[in-house]
């Protein structure tokens, strides 16, 4: 009998013949394969799919008792492989392990959101780290206990200083505090290279050894060497001693010459003046040859270091120092070092070509210092954007606008900062009391009235004190004070003066203080102490300048919460932002034209909002005091203008 092929005759030998023994083994084998493959890749059978899994197990047993042996041999074996392999897969890489896993990395998702958004701010602050670190490290740890510690590791290195390319810096100039100061220059000698040094700059300061330098300093000095050396045509052999003294990482280097530098004071007239700095721009670079420390950047100041581009150029082109650049700071052009060319040859021995009318030549006679090192410097910067532009101009130029014009391509404009290691309201020894931005308005009183106590005020909070501190010299606007002076003595207001200058406003502001005794106070000498004080204790500074390179005056008031009055000029212009009325911004009081009316107009506007809205006058004294004023964003743009001619 037949049943689709099959002779059922044959069923009681099943188990004695092969050719049903084979089949069924093979019938048996891809059914157990298929269950198991099913149940190690977690797949189940629903519906249509178990139909047609049916229908073709039907006809697989079909095919098996109709094929050959052979066949049913060869296709077992393959299925009994099949049926291990896929018990090892389903033992090894079970669904439930599976489950396990994608549970785990799920739960460890939420768990890394909120630190994610929290690291998010810090990440935007920070340019250094790519901003897809975060969320690879998330997918990468799938185990919250790891990831947890790994954040926090992340955020650290966010918070790096500025880091740029170290370069080395060699300052030359004729002054710097507290060594010897009789302005601004010596508080930028002294706080630029601190702060440079923070950006990764090895700074030295060359500095003439002056006899006026304090015992202190010179008690610490190290003598680093000597050397002779030539100057210009005088036939002679000049000492060169070289006096080392290092403070807060900063090497400053002395050139010693008692002939040149045994006066009492650093500047005493052109005809000692001239010798003395042409000596000194040649010993500097000469020093830096003799000590071996060859810097990538010779910064210089002022028209006494102004040769200092010539000689490097000329002279030393071809001696180790010869390949560093120059950059050359204008602290203020009016003054310039001009000579008649025969003298300036005799002291430097320039070529002649370096007193042509594109260099040193200036008019007919006249050879000018500055002009030359402006000439042969690579980089001419001045200490504010402003003033770099009006200089340029026949109002501001002192005669050098065409010059600089010419040049302008290597002119730009940097505003300075203040210390705030010597300039701070919170640790100023100098004050009566100490306050920071979270006490001044309660504080700032008890300064004004200590200060009226000292010099011999009337003792009124309620008064409006007015500061003035100041080189007494016609640049600074004092016509314009001393003109409204009587206006402005309206018997709510207080004047103070603390300056030294010329006799005719020394002079003029004595008097004012023998005719408003109680009311106006004229301290006719240099006291920094009493400057501190000042800035502490008035409510405003005056600073009504012709012309103002810079300033640091209005810087330190505002960092001591005493709001500027100024004129709109150089670097007042930069720093000081007129008060508006109706919006509120702003941080001073402002005038533009040079005239008398106009100071007045500001101060009166200062004195209505101070008497009238209190409420607005501490917000500005706030903002004042919040504001960055400090050396490290200027420092971070003389690093750049290095690493500008430094590109190697």
């Amino acid at each position: 009998m037949n049943f689709l092929g099959i002779d059922l005759t044959r069923i009681p030998k099943l188990g004695l013949s092969l050719d049903i023994v084979l089949p069924l083994l093979s019938v048996i084998t891809m059914l157990l394969s298929t269950h198991i493959s099913m149940k190690a890749s977690g797949q189940q059978m629903q519906g249509s799919m178990k139909f047609m899994m049916l229908a073709m197990n039907l006809m697989f047993v079909w095919f098996c008792f109709t094929a050959p042996v052979g066949f049913c041999l060869y296709y077992t074996v393959g299925n009994i492989c099949q049926i291990g392999q896929s018990f090892l897969t389903y033992k090894i890489y079970s669904p439930e392990k599976f489950k396990a896993q994608y549970e785990a990395e799920l739960a460890a998702k939420k768990a890394a959101k909120p630190a994610a958004k929290k690291a998010k701010p810090a990440a935007k602050k920070a340019a250094p780290a790519p901003a897809t670190e975060e969320p690879k490290l998330v997918v990468e740890e799938p185990k919250p206990v790891e990831q947890e510690p790994v954040q926090p590791k992340e955020e650290a290195p966010m918070e790096q200083p500025y880091v740029t390319p170290r370069r080395s810096i060699a300052f030359i100039g004729s002054e710097c505090h507290p060594f010897v100061k009789t302005g601004g220059l010596g508080d930028v000698m002294y706080a630029l290279p601190r702060e440079l040094v923070k950006q990764n700059c090895d700074v030295r300061v060359i500095l003439p050894r002056y006899a006026c330098i304090p015992q202190e300093y010179q008690d610490k000095m190290v003598y680093r060497g000597e050397f002779y050396m030539d100057l210009g045509k005088t036939g002679r052999q000049y000492y060169v001693g070289i006096m080392e003294y290092v403070c807060d990482g900063v090497v400053y280097d002395f050139i010693d010459n008692q002939e040149f530098f045994s006066a009492g004071n650093p500047y005493i007239s052109l005809v000692d003046d001239i010798p003395k700095y042409c000596y000194f721009s040649k010993a500097a670079l000469a020093a830096l040859n003799f000590m071996n420390w060859i810097p990538d950047i010779i910064h210089c100041h002022d028209w006494q270091a102004a040769l200092v581009p010539v000689y490097l150029r000329t002279m030393f082109q071809d001696s180790p120092v010869g390949r560093a650049k120059t950059v050359l700071t204008i602290h203020n052009l009016r003054f310039q070092g001009i000579y008649n060319i025969p003298t300036l040859k005799y002291w430097t021995g320039l070529p002649s070509e370096v007193f042509e009318m594109g260099a040193l030549k200036q008019g007919y006679e006249d050879a000018n210092m500055l002009k030359g090192g402006l000439a042969y410097a690579d980089r001419i910067t001045t200490v504010s954007g402003t003033y770099a532009q009006e200089i340029q101009t026949s109002e501001y130029g002192e005669h050098l606008e065409g010059h600089l014009r010419y040049h302008n391509y290597k002119l730009r404009g940097i505003v300075n900062g203040i210390d705030y290691g010597m300039w701070n309201p919170e640790t100023d020894p100098a004050l009566a009391v100490n306050y920071g931005l979270g006490n001044v308005l309660e504080h700032k009183m008890e300064n004004k009235l200590a200060l009226q106590k000292e010099l011999g005020l009337e003792q009124d909070e309620g008064k409006f004190v007015l500061g003035l501190i100041s080189r007494l010299t016609n640049q600074k606007g004092l016509d314009l004070v001393s003109a409204v002076i009587p206006q402005v003595l309206d018997g709510n207001t207080q004047i103070v003066v603390l300056g030294t200058g010329d006799k005719v406003y020394e002079d003029t502001f004595r008097g004012y203080e023998d005719a408003y005794k109680g009311t106006f106070s004229a301290c006719i000498q240099y006291d920094e102490s009493r400057a501190h004080r000042i800035y502490a204790g008035a409510d405003a500074l005056l600073v009504p300048s012709r012309f103002e390179p810079c300033g640091l005056t209005q810087l330190n008031a505002m960092h001591y919460g005493t709001l500027p009055i100024v004129r709109e000029t150089g670097g007042l212009k930069d720093t000081v932002e007129p008060y508006n009325t109706f919006s509120g911004e702003g941080n001073g009081f402002t005038f533009d034209r040079y005239e008398s009316g106009l100071l007045l107009d500001a101060i009166n506007r200062a004195k209505t909002l101070y008497f009238t809205n209190r409420y607005h006058w501490d917000e500005v004294v706030q903002r004042d005091m919040a504001k960055d004023v400090s050396w490290e964003n200027s420092a971070k743009q003389y690093k750049d203008l290095y690493l500008e001619l430094t590109q190697w």
